[in-house]
């Protein structure tokens, strides 16, 4: 705790008023050296009962007067500059306001500071971006721990389902209570290990070094290819090589997640996914498009959302946690990236991050 001091009005009020007073004395100081200077001290003349005023005669004619002038610029220093200082430091009273509302957990205030564009605006327009911004993502972690906690409940509600039917019934049959528990925890541990994942992006706690993304796509495609054979599904990557800085596990992850969306969301049979690279003027882009059925914008608005799943486009076998999107999303913002996803007017979806590029090599 710091021990209470001058409030930053009364600061400037002296301050105005000391400066004030200064220019004053500086004003006295150059009529007294470049005027009287030239009188002298005691002025003779020849001619009898004729007096002249000299240098003392006029300081102490003025004395008094320069005394009443200083007692007034001191007064008026203190008087207008206690009424500036509050002027001026009205706008910041305003913001320390929104601040103590904000710090008691009203994020919903604004100061919407009006006037011409000057540094007291600046800061309360960053103030209010960035509340917008907190109240945003405050609504968002809200809505995901309410989500997430629906999800892991889900699984567990299953298993005690199951332990509670296999106990009352001693006869049932352990292999199939077997191989369902086995999927139901399956689906556990993989939720379980999107939300580490998804965590772990948003605290951007990892190494950054130079990635290729042409070489990240040719990974995660060569790692989904049983998945696209088994659907029937056709990967086609093609591009030029586009290096960024990064976490080459999480890119992976965001790849290997754009390709397994594009892959289990797609045509029944003889479907297709296209992966591609490119590199511009200090930035890089990897692209992914499917085939499939048209959507909305509505929809694709929301596929971003953790746990948001079109549902008429899930299959069972692989239907995910309702993160892979939530995930690539947040890797993307960890690097940050833009990320994009534009609905095809034949069907299927275009998914676009842009990075920035690595700089060039030295030497």
């Amino acid at each position: 705790m710091r021990k209470p001091g001058m409030s930053v009005r009364l600061k400037l009020t002296l301050s105005y008023a000391g400066f004030l007073m200064v220019a004053g004395a500086l004003m006295l100081a150059v009529v007294y050296f470049f005027l009287l200077r030239y009188v002298p001290w005691v002025v003779v003349t020849s001619t009898p009962g004729m007096m002249i005023p000299g240098r003392t005669d006029l300081i102490e004619a003025f004395a008094p007067k320069i005394a009443w002038m200083m007692l007034f610029l001191l007064i008026f220093g203190l008087f207008g500059g206690w009424i500036l200082a509050g002027r001026m430091l009205a706008p910041l009273t305003r913001i320390t306001h929104a601040t103590r509302k904000a710090a008691s957990g009203s994020l919903s205030h604004r100061i919407e500071l009006e006037g011409r564009a000057d540094e007291f605006r600046e800061l309360a327009d960053s103030f209010d971006a960035m509340l917008a911004r907190i109240e945003a993502q405050v609504a968002e972690q809200q809505r995901f721990a309410a989500n997430a906690s629906h999800e892991l409940r889900t699984p567990l509600a299953i298993t005690q389902t199951l332990l509670d039917v296999a106990r009352n019934d001693p006869d049932h049959d352990t292999r199939e209570l077997i191989e369902r528990l086995h999927y139901v925890n399956g689906r556990a541990i993989d939720l379980t290990e999107a939300l580490l994942l998804l965590s772990r992006a948003d605290r951007r706690s990892f190494t950054r070094e130079p990635v290729d993304l042409s070489l990240v796509a040719e990974e995660a495609g060569e790692t989904l290819l049983p998945l696209a054979e088994k659907r029937g599904v056709t990967i086609e990557t093609a591009g030029q090589v586009a290096v960024t800085i990064g976490s080459h596990p999480l890119l992976l992850q965001l790849t290997t997640n754009l390709l397994h969306n594009a892959i289990v969301h797609n045509l029944p049979r003889n479907g297709t996914v296209r992966v591609h690279t490119a590199a511009f003027a200090g930035f890089v882009v990897l692209t992914v498009d499917n085939t499939g059925e048209r959507l909305s914008p509505q929809l694709v608005a929301t596929l971003t959302e953790p746990f948001q799943r079109g549902s008429q486009r899930i299959h069972r076998d692989h239907a995910g946690v309702g993160l892979g999107l939530a995930i690539v999303k947040s890797i993307t913002r960890a690097h940050d990236g833009a990320l994009s996803l534009v609905p095809l007017p034949s069907g299927g979806l275009r998914v676009t991050v842009q990075l920035m590029a690595a700089p060039p090599a030295v030497g």
